[in-house]
């Protein structure tokens, strides 16, 4: 696979979902056309911007901006930055921000963030008044290339990430790749990880010329919004094919199952980031696969070295402050959406690129292999 070299128009990728179908406008600076493309679809619609403290100094301004020169009024609801903010707290909050904002069905909620942002906005959006139309602008790696499509909002449980949410789609979502160059290194490594994941789970020749052009995405240009825009296609048309998650959207978890139970145990916190537990998550996984000769060692180790080489973390002993023990993490494990009458279901390879779904999987030989992961540390 090569990269159109060259910067243009935004690209556009379409979420064929019928009367639902949404556009992903990808594209240097398109932020400013957000206003526009607002009031094309929403005309009168008042906004409520739901954003974080940290997003909110960068961009705030910018997008209350879009969205004035289009006649469109504004509010704010500015929530601490971070997972914490992922919970009925702050869920409260905010759905109390838009009903004392006034906002109606016939408005707009525009989330202006990462995807812990994405996800709070989008959960609130999809039960205040029984259903308020929302806009993503994501402005982190990972929000743009995987939270901000497909229409996942949630928050988290003291049980685990995600338990409480729905499925809502959005009306729009424009990522505007210039947000990130406000990023640390560390948080672009980790929206890295779900690029990666594409390739491996089902474009092997994307995550070869990934291998190829890794220096030249995190440098930013045109290679930066050829992946985005693979990323988000390859996503686009999983989610059209099975919106609910019932088939092969579940493919898009390689490396969550794994990844989810080591992000709880470190308390979503600053200690393993999303995009570096589904790292980790994703090494386990492919390396769980190659254990059971589903795909050569070769492979998985392949993929485990790419990860590792942009900085990604694909061993336990990389988690800062250490993991807990197996019987923790299994308890963790037992709680992913993914299980079904308490089997475990996990996504593996058969390859690079071939990711398939793993229904039942025996618990005994997933304890005995985290056992000898953490033992190795």
């Amino acid at each position: 696979m090569t990269a159109p070299l060259k910067q243009g128009e935004p690209i556009i990728v379409n979420v064929a979902l019928g009367e639902r179908a949404y556009d992903i406008v990808i594209g240097r600076g398109v932020l400013a056309s957000l206003g526009a493309r607002v009031a094309a679809l929403k005309p009168g619609a008042k906004a409520a911007i739901v954003t974080d403290e940290t997003v909110g100094k960068h961009y705030l301004a910018a997008t209350r901006k879009s969205l004035a020169d289009a006649g469109i009024e504004s509010t704010d609801i500015v929530v601490p930055p971070g997972e914490s903010s992922k919970s009925f707290a702050v869920l409260q909050k905010v759905c109390d921000g838009l009903i004392g904002a006034r906002i109606e069905r016939s408005d707009v909620v525009v989330a202006l963030g990462g995807g812990v942002v994405g996800d709070l906005a989008g959960f609130a959006a999809s039960i205040v008044r029984r259903g308020v139309d929302y806009v993503q602008v994501p402005t982190s790696l990972l929000a743009q290339v995987d939270s901000s499509v497909g229409g996942k909002t949630a928050i988290d449980t003291n049980h685990g990430k995600n338990l409480v949410g729905a499925f809502y789609q959005p009306l729009l979502v424009v990522a505007d790749t210039a947000l990130l160059d406000t990023l640390s290194p560390r948080e672009f490594r980790a929206g890295y990880a779900e690029v990666a994941k594409y390739g491996l789970l089902g474009d092997a020749a994307f995550f070869a010329w990934l291998e190829a052009n890794a220096k030249d995405v995190f440098a930013g240009g045109p290679a930066r919004e050829h992946a985005i825009a693979v990323s988000c296609r390859m996503k686009a048309e999983i989610v059209a094919r099975d919106e609910r998650e019932t088939g092969d959207r579940a493919l898009l978890n390689l490396g969550h199952t794994f990844g989810h139970a080591f992000e709880a145990a470190a308390g979503f916190s600053g200690r393993l980031l999303h995009g570096e537990a589904v790292a980790l998550g994703t090494s386990m996984a492919m390396e769980f696969s190659a254990r059971h000769q589903l795909l050569p060692m070769t492979e998985a180790d392949r993929a485990i070295r790419h990860l590792a080489a942009v900085g990604l973390p694909t061993k336990t002993a990389q988690v800062e402050g250490g993991v807990p023990t197996v019987d923790v993490l299994m308890d963790l494990i037992a709680q992913d959406k993914k299980v079904k009458r308490g089997k475990l279901t996990f996504i593996l390879a058969r390859g690079i690129g071939q990711a398939f779904v793993a229904p039942d999987v025996d618990p005994n030989s997933v304890r005995s292999f985290i056992a000898e992961k953490i033992a190795a540390t």
